[in-house]
């Protein structure tokens, strides 16, 4: 009775305990089960195209492999058959990596190491095709993607680049990664004991969603022609970088962004031997994302001031015996022997400092500054791309005689180029302020090939800004600045295309005195032609050339200026796009 008693006991107890597994806990146990019998293989959605306005492809997509282990199934079939060191030299071998990098990968030190480590992304097919042939379960090659950038550095700063898992981490990757990326699909299918799939299963196949295609409104010929420009300014000038910008001003495009030096989105760490602060500053877009003060290129800002305030007009005199004294602080004009008496077109063609702190004290702070934030100044413009920087002014509040004297003519404020753009753009366009932008539009392809244009860049915010008329007046004065001989940008002038501009030659702060150096000048260009109704408004800034060859913007950017102009004009006349002899001067 006793044994009876244990031996019906027992059996209870098995039953109560196959009660809980079979029914309390049958759920949990077949969701275990159905993922020790599932597999689920993502399937990544190809990244959309970026193209040039042309449609010429900039950056794509292609087919490539990765290499993953599970380090279960990996340790049990080499068990027996080779060691850990002759595994990592197989595959490190195929793979054509450091055997030490794969044992670090597959074998690290750490208490927890990854059970299914990835071993290499973006291998071609044959270094994947040797990775099958060593035959080793616990191995799995699957697809990948990677990102291709057909020109190397082309637009570097513009395009920016992926990471691994192919998401946009720099520059309208990152802006529009989203409409780019698409969705993943997946695979899953049963497998058995050792992960092959069962031949009498049908997998599940859920497609991807390839990601839409990106337009920009950048140009590549003029693209092109301003990489070349700009290389050549950098090295000739032996500067420390070169920024080029070239937009249509009638509608906030960007034709053209360029940055020396740059890098290869390709290979975005470099060969090796650059410092990580040095990667980091190469990724910088500095139109977008450095500040800058621009020196007597920001004379246009204060001429359209002194003409909407009317205290100036074409006979307004003033006198420049080379310097002036304000609150007993010397301020000199860049030409030391003066020009001497002069009407206010004079001290715009002639970049006039002494002219231009006379006309900032007729202004005022309060106008002046009324009139800089009119322009966008001290706000971000909104391009779509990422990292803005924005420039700084000074309130009224805050702003000394001294102050006032420098900001005139450019000096002790800050800005971007794209900043700076959009408020010379206003003056080309007849007064109308439109925010800088690279995208034209997003398109995807239907099931029968044809394009479908799913979003137009609309995100203009435009404003009307400036009086018309005496934004025309304007454009006339900068035309005296180029076309004169004895004008500050006549190394940009090319007779018939009626080149309207500024140049400009900052001096920099020391950031080891805390004072402006006499040795370190930042030189630009700032122009659009043709002036009576400009297609094309372009900024030139050479950062820290070799003052020992020569500094002045006259010097430095009015010649890339002159040379950019003539490759593009010619380029639209061949295209059939405008040609500007035939209206110019007009």
């Amino acid at each position: 009775m006793v044994v009876l008693g244990v031996l019906t006991l027992v059996f209870f107890g098995i039953i109560g305990r196959l009660f809980y597994i079979m029914v309390t806990k049958s759920g949990v146990y077949k969701e275990d089960a159905l993922k020790q019998q599932t597999d689920v293989i993502q399937i990544a959605a190809k990244r959309g195209d970026i193209l040039d306005r042309n449609g010429n492809v900039l950056a794509t997509s292609l087919d490539a492999y990765r290499v993953d282990a599970d380090m279960t199934t990996l340790l049990q079939s080499i068990k027996g058959k080779m060691t850990s060191d002759e595994l990592t030299q197989k595959i490190a071998a195929a793979l054509n990596m450091p055997q030490d990098k794969v044992t670090k990968i597959l074998f690290p030190n750490t208490q927890t190491p990854n059970n299914y480590p990835i071993i290499a992304r973006q291998i071609d097919k044959t270094e994947a095709d040797k990775i099958k042939a060593l035959n080793i379960l616990g191995l799995i090659v699957s697809p990948d993607t990677k990102r291709f950038y057909e020109n190397g550095e082309f637009l570097s700063g513009v395009l920016g680049a992926t990471d691994l898992d192919g998401n946009g981490v720099l520059g309208v990757e990152l802006t529009y990664n989203k409409e780019l990326s698409g969705i993943p699909g997946k695979m899953i299918y049963q497998k058995d004991v050792e992960n092959n799939q069962l031949p009498y299963e049908d997998p599940q196949y859920i497609p991807p969603a390839n990601g839409k295609n990106l337009y920009l409104t950048i140009d590549e010929k003029i693209q092109q022609f301003a990489e070349v420009a700009a290389q050549k300014a950098l090295t000739e000038n032996k500067a420390k970088s070169v920024t080029i910008t070239v937009m249509n001003p009638n509608n906030g495009e960007v034709l053209a962004m360029v940055n020396k030096p740059d890098f290869n989105p390709n290979n975005p760490y470099g060969s090796g031997n650059l410092t990580t602060d040095q990667i980091v500053s190469s990724w910088k877009n500095t139109a977008v994302q450095n500040t800058f003060e621009p020196g007597s290129i920001f004379k246009v800002i204060t001429a359209y001031a002194g003409l909407a305030t009317n205290v100036v007009n074409d006979n307004t005199l003033f006198y420049d015996p080379g310097y002036i004294m304000v609150d007993g602080v010397r301020i000199n004009c860049w030409d030391l022997s003066g020009h001497g008496t002069e009407h206010f077109v004079d001290i715009i063609k002639n970049s006039c400092n002494v002219g231009f702190v006379e006309l900032g004290q007729k202004i005022g702070e309060a106008n002046l500054y009324k009139i800089e934030k009119l322009f966008g100044f001290g706000e971000k413009t909104g391009i779509d791309l990422p990292g803005e920087a924005v420039g700084t002014v000074r309130p009224p509040d805050k702003t000394t005689n001294v102050d006032l004297a420098n900001n005139s003519f450019g000096q002790g404020i800050s800005l971007t180029a794209v900043e700076y753009m959009a408020a010379f753009n206003a003056v080309a366009n007849g007064g109308t302020w439109i925010r800088p932008h690279v995208m034209e539009k997003i398109t995807h392809k239907d099931a029968s090939g044809n394009q479908v244009v799913d979003e137009q860049y609309s995100d203009y915010g435009k404003k009307q800004i400036l009086d018309p008329a005496i934004a025309s007046r304007l454009r006339q004065y900068l035309v005296h600045v180029v076309s004169d001989p004895t004008g500050v940008g006549y190394n940009a002038n090319i007779p018939g295309y009626d080149i309207a501009g500024k140049t400009g030659t900052a001096q920099i702060m020391d950031p080891k005195t805390g004072a402006y150096s006499h040795s370190m000048y930042m030189a630009s260009f700032a122009g659009m032609a043709p002036a009576n109704n400009p297609r094309i408004t372009l900024l030139v800034s050479v950062d820290q050339p070799d003052p020992s060859i020569q500094y002045y913007g006259s010097q430095v950017a009015a010649p890339v200026a002159k040379e950019l102009f003539s490759e593009i004009f010619t380029y639209y006349k061949s295209e059939g796009i405008y040609d500007i002899t035939s209206v110019a001067g007009k």
